[in-house]
Order: structure tokens, then C-alpha cells, then sequence
């Protein structure tokens, strides 16, 4: 049975067991004898009887105790807090008790997870992390191997940070961050690269006999799944980027959207357009919100930002973003009606949307950091002119997995579950909402 039905069956019988099963006595057994009914007007008044004996006798007499009951549990469901309805996060459905550096669910609801390994090589420890999947039945098989991977003839080592998904789910573009050692020297070089692995465990290799891109980040996958749009960075340290093609057959090739530089880019879901943050490279104008159709190289500006502090999220329908105005303030901002716009302060974190968009989850810290996980209502959007104030709401988080720390989260694609690494161990633990 999954964690999910167990959840239903057990609030159902916490209902029941409020209003007393199936003859709705229950909820009134406690009630004060010295209470009284007030008068009721013609014959079977209930005038100098008690509360409990005027509810078995009208419970009896009519189908309106069956209205009144169904009427008292409706108002007992609506009074639980929300976070009673809706989870059931006190134990983990799976875990995965390895030292997890990276995790991404796929569509179809499998995981992939990067494990840390450590490694001698003469005088250099070195870490090479293996690349996991498990399918939704909790099977695990790895995929790749650390330990003999290497690059060039210099010590090498790697941590996984991320995992982009191709939109079929076959095919995985794995960020690395690497440093290599000048053994000469004793001078190292940091790098980002992609590392492409698919879900058989076969290394591809896009930029020929090379197994790694280097100084590429944040793949856009195109519906094809064979092109991918990647970032390079322009101006640094991790400030604006250019945008460029890579084709799965041949690597990486011409720029798209030549001369102009973003600071962030998120895909839409089934779509090959993107939302991003264009800045240009002087940093003297206002950060502007883009539309880009990145097969067609089309553009529309959808609004001119007061500011942009990072964040950029695109809700699961591509109807919604949400992005930080600063270290307080996120704004969620409607794509189709532009001019639509909401502002809470919940303060400066990575965040994910829930499947149906009424809510968005957030780890009140940056990345790779550890804080506590909450929920936040995703308020009404309204219309605003430009110039127009417009207000800040502070809304109440609702604190999930009562308060526990977590380093990573992630969402399943369906919204059933809740997936995260624990700091210190760095465990991965599953729990069904």
C-alpha cells in the first residue's frame, strides 16, 4: 500500500473518530450536561432537554441529522491545518544511506544520484563521484564509475553538481566541477564541464574522443533530444553568460543569440523556448525578462525588472516565474499577462513549485547550504502599471518535516513525494506526501 493511501486511511479515521462514527454521537459525548438546547418552535421541542439528548432525539427523528453530521465533518476537515490534509512526512518511504553529492528526478519519476568516491593516486587524494539510478520500485543499478575516469594526463578529480535530464528521459547531462593538478607546479585549475551518460550507463561523447565539454553549464535540452543549449561564461565570476548550441553528433557550434548575455536561462517544460534574465555586458541597464524560442532564435521581451538577485523558476504549466528581487523579496510574475505580478518576502533561497502551482516549496538558504524547508502559498496575481507600487506580502511559511535541516530537495514530477539529502552524512531519504 503506498504511503499516500496510508495517509488517506489514517486522517479518515481521525474524522470518524471526531464526530464518533457512524451515528454522529461521538463529537458530542463530552459535552457539558448542564447545557441546554434552546426552544424549538411547534411539537417535538426540545425545550429542558440536554445538548446530548437533543442530538440523539433530532439525529433519530429526520434525515437532518444526517445533514447536520455530513455538515460537521465538512467544518472538522476544513478546520485541520493544512499541513495535517495534505503530508505525511515523519518517515521515509526509501533511503539511500550513501554520501549523495547530486540528485534530479527523471519524468517518469526514476532518480538519478551521484555518490562521493575518494581514491589514491600517489600523493593526491581524489574524488571521483559514481552515477546511480534507481527506478520507482527502489531497484538501484550504477550507471558510472569514478575510479578509472580520467582526463588528459594530470591528476583529475571531480565532484557531480547537477543533473539535466533530456526530455524523454534517456539521456543525462551531468555538470561536473573539476580540478586538475599541474604536477610540475603543484598548481591547480578549476573548471566546470558536462559529462553526457545515458540511463544504459554509456558514455557519450559529443565533442569527439574527448568524454568531457569543458567550460560549458546549464543545458537547455531541445525537444529533439539530441541539441542541447549551453551557457559559457562572459563576464565572471559567474556574472553573465552567452548562450551557444551542442549537438549531441557533433558538439558544441554557433552562438545562439550572438552578442547578448544572460544571467540566468530556464527551459519551459515540453516547449524549445526559455525564460531568462538578458543583461548587457556593461551591467548599465536594467536586467530585462526574456522569452527565447531557441530553435528559432526568436525573442519577446515580456518586462523590464526593478532588479534581479537570481533564483529563476518556471512553473511546471510554463504560465508562471518566480525570481528574487534581492536577498528578501521573491516576484512571481504571470508569462501570459505580463503585467500580472505578486511580491512576498520569504527571504533569499532555492525553490521548486509544487505539481499544481498553488504552492511553492523553498530551502531558506542558498546552495549547497543546509536549512530548514518550507511552504509558501503562491498568492494572487494582480495587474500593475509600470510605476506602479506594488505591495509586499509576508505570508507564513508552513515548516515541513517539523524543521529538520536539509542540504538538497527535490520534488517528484507527479507531486507525490519529497526527496532530500540530510547534511553531515548526506543520506538521501524519500517521503511521500
Amino acid at each position: 500500500m503506498s504511503r499516500l493511501t496510508k495517509t488517506g486511511f489514517g486522517f479518515s479515521a481521525k474524522v470518524q473518530q471526531l464526530v464518533g462514527g457512524s451515528s454522529g454521537r461521538g463529537a458530542f459525548e463530552n459535552l457539558p450536561r448542564s447545557l441546554h438546547c434552546e426552544p424549538a418552535d411547534g411539537a417535538g421541542s426540545t425545550v429542558g432537554m440536554t445538548t446530548r439528548d437533543a442530538v440523539d432525539v433530532a439525529t433519530r427523528r429526520s434525515a437532518i441529522g444526517v445533514a447536520a453530521r455530513l455538515l460537521l465533518m465538512s467544518m472538522l476537515i476544513s478546520s485541520l491545518p493544512w499541513i495535517a490534509r495534505a503530508q505525511n512526512l515523519d518517515k521515509a518511504v526509501q533511503s539511500i544511506d550513501e554520501e549523495v553529492t547530486a540528485f534530479s528526478y527523471a519524468p517518469d519519476g526514476r532518480i538519478a544520484f551521484s555518490v562521493r568516491r575518494m581514491y589514491k593516486a600517489k600523493k593526491y587524494d581524489l574524488q571521483r563521484d559514481d552515477i546511480y539510478m534507481m527506478d520507482q520500485g527502489g531497484k538501484r543499478k550504477r550507471l558510472f564509475s569514478g575510479e578509472k575516469f580520467t582526463v588528459g594526463d594530470k591528476p583529475f578529480t571531480y565532484q557531480v553538481e547537477s543533473f539535466t535530464w533530456s526530455p524523454n528521459g534517456k539521456i543525462l547531462a551531468v555538470q561536473l566541477f573539476t580540478t586538475s593538478v599541474d604536477v610540475e607546479s603543484g598548481r591547480t585549475e578549476d573548471a566546470r564541464a558536462l559529462l553526457f551518460v545515458d540511463d544504459q550507463g554509456r558514455e557519450l561523447h559529443p565533442a569527439g574522443k574527448e568524454p568531457l565539454v569543458m567550460n560549458l553549464e546549464s543545458p537547455l535540452w531541445l525537444r529533439d533530444n539530441a541539441t542541447v543549449v549551453v551557457m559559457k561564461e562572459e563576464v565572471g565570476p559567474r556574472e553573465l553568460f552567452s548562450l551557444q548550441y551542442l549537438y549531441m553528433s557533433s558538439g558544441p557550434s554557433a552562438a545562439v543569440f550572438e552578442g547578448r548575455t544572460f544571467r540566468e536561462a530556464v527551459r519551459i517544460s515540453g516547449s524549445n523556448a526559455a525564460i531568462a534574465v538578458e543583461r548587457d555586458r556593461m551591467m548599465d541597464g536594467p536586467p530585462r525578462l526574456q522569452r527565447l524560442e531557441l530553435l528559432a532564435q526568436d525573442d519577446k521581451e515580456l518586462a523590464t525588472l526593478d532588479a534581479f538577485a537570481g533564483g529563476l523558476s518556471v512553473s511546471p504549466s510554463g504560465t508562471k516565474v518566480a525570481y528574487y528581487l534581492d536577498k528578501e523579496v521573491l516576484e512571481i510574475r504571470d508569462l501570459e499577462s505580463p503585467n500580472k505580478v505578486a511580491r512576498v518576502r520569504v527571504g533569499l533561497g532555492v525553490l521548486q513549485w509544487n505539481a499544481d502551482e498553488t504552492r511553492i516549496y523553498l530551502k531558506r538558504t542558498i546552495e549547497k547550504k543546509s536549512a530548514d524547508l518550507v511552504s509558501v502559498a503562491v498568492p494572487a496575481l494582480a495587474a500593475y502599471k509600470t510605476g506602479q507600487t506594488i505591495p509586499v506580502q509576508e505570508p507564513t511559511p508552513q515548516v515541513l518535516l517539523h524543521g529538520l535541516t536539509v542540504r538538497e530537495f527535490g520534488v517528484s514530477p507527479n507531486g507525490k513525494f519529497l526527496a532530500i539529502v540530510l547534511p553531515g552524512k548526506r543520506n538521501l531519504q524519500i517521503f511521500g506526501f
